[in-house]
């Protein structure tokens, strides 16, 4: 009933703005995909490729920086951070289909958002918004509307059964410490001793929710670290990708739990690019060789995607609202 009311909503507004053609609704990969961001066509772009490195498509082809693309529960939309409505400046949220089509923003107010990511079942969302210089983290329902200041901090990281968010913290000028949101009570706490030495950034957590993986050193924010994971009761600090001269970070799980991609740095080249590794299996692969900069977002597999049938269309704004490039 309610695929049938968007369609005939859809086609009504599709008329009035001069064509009575009703586009398709969108449609999730029918195979997994990874989402990476690369700088290759001279500017920042949001690419697919299959989790082999086969297939890399540019989804968002605009002249603007496009980057930190995320998949929506159902694998039908992704949603991403761009500066093509302020153009040199600062960023802002929008969603497109899977295939790159429909770009659109969420925010009828444009502001400085970036860093998104999806809550389970994808009514809200959750990203980093600059507030007066500030870096924030807020909640918002999926349509843009509702949004809520919830902590001071960024990269956010929803867990699979919703409850907390992860996220990062600068605690002193040369640290970075890992924090978790309670989403009910917005009760924070330290994922790390915040005695602690060391510094943590890009947490994301194993698709059951028992881990955090990370990239975790002991010497300053900017430097290169190492892929780490950790319990959520804060046991069991395990490093699980090491690169001799290549610096390890932006760690993605697949959705199956047993493998992980991550952006390695290629210092004597000076390029990022795009590696794979299967938890307890050699080698590594790398799967992206060409461009300055590749950096891993998210991976989509629909064996594990929420169902279409049981999730309400994640967007509400108009069709007369579509972006145009």
């Amino acid at each position: 009933m309610k695929r049938t009311l968007f369609l005939l909503f859809s086609a009504f507004n599709f008329t009035l703005l001069g064509t009575s053609v009703c586009p398709p609704l969108a449609k999730a990969p029918e195979t997994e995909k990874i989402i990476f961001g690369t700088y290759r066509d001279g500017n920042m772009e949001v690419y697919l490729m299959d989790p082999d490195g086969s297939q890399q498509t540019n989804l968002t082809n605009h002249r603007a920086a496009d980057f930190s693309g995320v998949w929506s529960p159902t694998g039908e939309q992704i949603l991403f951070a761009s500066n093509r409505d302020r153009f040199l400046g600062s960023s802002d949220l929008y969603l497109m289909d899977s295939d790159g089509r429909n770009v659109r923003r969420v925010f009828e107010k444009s502001v400085d958002r970036r860093h998104p990511t999806w809550s389970p079942n994808g009514k809200q969302i959750a990203y980093k918004r600059f507030d007066g210089g500030v870096g924030y983290i807020y909640i918002a329902t999926s349509d843009g509307k509702n949004e809520e200041r919830v902590a001071i901090g960024g990269s956010p990281a929803w867990s699979p059964d919703g409850n907390e968010i992860a996220y990062v913290v600068r605690v002193a000028p040369d640290r970075l410490n890992i924090y978790i949101l309670n989403v009910r009570t917005r009760k924070q706490k330290h994922f790390f001793p915040p005695d602690d030495i060391s510094t943590a950034r890009e947490p994301v957590w194993s698709p059951d929710g028992t881990k955090l993986a990370f990239m975790w050193h002991q010497k300053r924010p900017q430097d290169e670290g190492e892929i780490y994971t950790l319990n959520r009761d804060g046991t069991g600090l395990q490093e699980l990708v090491r690169e001799l001269g290549i610096g390890a970070a932006a760690p993605v799980w697949s959705p199956s739990g047993d493998a992980l991609v991550y952006r390695g740095r290629l210092k004597q080249i000076k390029q990022t690019q795009v590696f794979k590794t299967t938890l307890g299996r050699e080698p590594v692969e790398q799967l992206t060789h060409i461009g300055i900069w590749n950096i891993p977002n998210d991976w989509f597999d629909p064996a594990y995607a929420l169902p279409v049938s049981s999730q309400p269309q994640l967007l509400t704004t108009t069709w007369a609202e579509v972006k145009k490039k």
